[in-house]
């Protein structure tokens, strides 16, 4: 059974998402950020997460030492806050190079395909 061109095009993009979520996350938490307003700050710009992708990452990256999470309990509700540790800063660097080389090359392959079908 064929699917249609929407489903399709639907599971590419959540490829093309899934694949790139841990860079977002990772230049959204330069300073200190909590969970949902991580999740409202990706939303605004565009890159919906939802919370049962969010968290599991954060604890991911947490237990990688890419990110350090520290509790803050003096407001009435505790909320445990991100942000990247040096080694963590020292991955985003490496990802962002590596971001933009394969940027550059999908958008000169993409020239490239759209000279060739004129």
């Amino acid at each position: 059974m064929r699917l249609n061109k929407n489903e399709i095009l639907a599971s590419f993009l959540q490829e093309l998402r899934r694949g790139s979520v841990v860079l977002c996350v990772l230049a959204k938490l330069k300073k200190s950020t909590y969970g949902y307003s991580l999740i409202e700050t990706l939303s605004n710009t565009k890159i919906p997460i939802e919370a049962n992708t969010l968290y599991p990452l954060l604890r991911r990256l947490e237990s990688q030492e890419i990110l350090k999470g520290t509790w803050n309990t003096e407001t009435a509700k505790p909320r445990k806050y991100y942000e990247l540790t040096a080694f963590g800063k020292e991955v985003l660097q490496s990802l962002k190079a590596q971001w933009q080389e394969t940027t550059n090359t999908i958008n000169d392959l993409l020239k490239e395909n759209k000279n060739e079908t004129k």
